[in-house]
């Protein structure tokens, strides 16, 4: 006789804000699926939704109530988790039939929640996850999260406060955890942090034991190992430490992509200052120059805020002045925007919106046109590139300079007959100011 299965509840989930959240929901699901839960792709099928939120500006946690209410008029069935988790008591007071509410990387909690919202039949059957877990990325690149927290109090920043201190990940689990995404299919590792440059501090760069030898906690040797693995590994959130110097010869070697993805944020003095961050903008011009004598195809991407409270003219003038001289390869900026809890809300002098505008406007016009010089100059080189999406005839990829939905990429045609995932070398036959356009070779 033909044994029946219960059907097991199914478990919809709207993930927001940044790759780090991504990896939360990653987790959270993987556990589910492991404990037997199915996935819904639509409100409609799910016995209950997750929310993951993200709270680090007034604008991301709009958009996270505004995600609640849908998935509340949707469904009716909601546990919320993530950032915003710390705000129990506002999303209650505008949600009060959400099911839970829970915090930022708070697993066992929000896992816990969906068991109490929606429980699962006993059965032996139904607890099977593959070994790489589940993931909300395409399967060719995977975020590789290293550590939890930060111990940086920037003035305009609440992730302290949302997240932690910095809790570094042991580097034996990091590369295990590697190595089955890239058994699983993964291509390219994009490594995520608050700060990948603090790898390690807090667990003062203990060694593991890792394939017969030692491997550090730290980037350096992180980076190295996990460049062995054979997949593309994509360094993010960058501070620009003395260390990261040891980085680049890693990139010139082809272990790493040459790709440093900075959060510089300004480059006055005086902005710096206020901001609470390092002020030593004429030192990184000088190792800037320098990274790019080892590694000549690197590429550096940042962001900026403009409008900054307290920030001049003056201020903007040398920003702008800065940007012309260190020639950044993608530069995103953002209007200062006060967010709760945020230090750098009670600094005298707030700009004017009309000025973050117009200082804004500027900023990216600059940059705009950087971006267009130093991708015409790729026109007529071969570049490596990975695949994402196919059509009939053409495909779009992304050459090494290229992070997945923040930066630019290689749109191709006569590539009907790639698939995701493939890399592979490009002839350039144009640009414009963020994308590369040519033909697989």
């Amino acid at each position: 006789m033909a044994t029946i299965l219960p059907s097991p509840p199914r478990v919809g989930m709207v993930s927001l804000g940044c790759p780090k959240n991504l990896v939360d929901s990653e987790r959270i699901l993987t556990k589910l699926r492991s404990d037997g839960y199915q996935m819904s792709p639509d409100y409609a099928g799910a016995d209950v939704v997750l929310v993951n939120t993200c709270g680090f500006l007034d604008s991301a946690k709009e958009e996270s109530l505004e995600a609640i209410g849908e998935a509340i008029a949707e469904n009716g069935r909601v546990i919320v988790t993530g950032c915003m988790g710390k705000e129990a008591e506002t999303i209650r007071a505008r949600f009060p039939n959400v099911l839970a509410v829970t915090g930022a990387h708070q697993y066992e909690e929000v896992v816990g929640a969906v068991h109490d919202a929606a429980p699962m039949p006993p059965s032996a059957f139904l607890n099977l996850v593959p070994d790489s877990g589940l993931k909300l990325t395409p399967r060719h690149y995977s975020y590789l999260k290293i550590s939890e927290g930060c111990n940086h109090r920037c003035s305009f920043c609440i992730i302290p406060s949302l997240r932690g201190d910095l809790v570094s990940r042991r580097p034996d689990a990091i590369l295990r955890e590697a190595e089955k995404l890239i058994a699983a299919g993964t291509r390219e590792l994009l490594v995520i942090s608050q700060d990948t440059s603090a790898y390690g501090v807090d667990i003062r760069h203990q060694p593991r034991p890792w394939h017969g030898a030692e491997v550090r906690a730290h980037m350096t040797d992180l980076s190295r190992e996990l460049g062995k693995l054979g997949a593309w590994v994509r360094l993010h959130y960058v501070y620009p430490y003395p260390h990261v110097d040891q980085v680049i010869p890693l990139m010139a070697e082809g272990l790493v992509l040459p790709y440093l993805d900075i959060p510089f944020q300004h480059a006055s003095r005086n902005v710096l200052k206020l901001m609470k961050r390092p002020a030593n903008e004429t030192k990184v011009l000088e190792r800037i120059k320098n990274w790019r004598t080892i590694a000549p195809d690197i590429a550096i991407r940042s962001t900026f805020v403009v409008g900054f409270p307290g920030e001049t003219e003056d201020d903007f003038a040398y920003l702008m002045d800065w940007l012309e001289e260190a020639r950044l390869d993608r530069v995103g900026a953002f209007r200062f925007e006060p967010v709760e809890g945020a230090a750098a809300n009670a600094l005298p002098n707030h700009v004017p919106e009309e000025i973050k505008e117009e200082r804004y406007a500027r900023l990216m016009e600059l940059t705009a046109c950087i971006s267009a010089e130093k991708l015409q100059a790729k026109v007529g080189r071969t570049l490596d590139v990975i695949i994402d999406a196919v059509g009939e005839d053409g495909a779009t990829g992304r050459s090494k300079a290229d992070a997945p939905e923040i930066d630019g990429e290689v749109h191709l045609r006569d590539a009907g007959h790639l698939s995701p995932g493939d890399i592979v070398a490009v002839s350039i036959e144009d640009a414009d100011e963020h994308d590369l356009y040519g033909v697989p070779l």
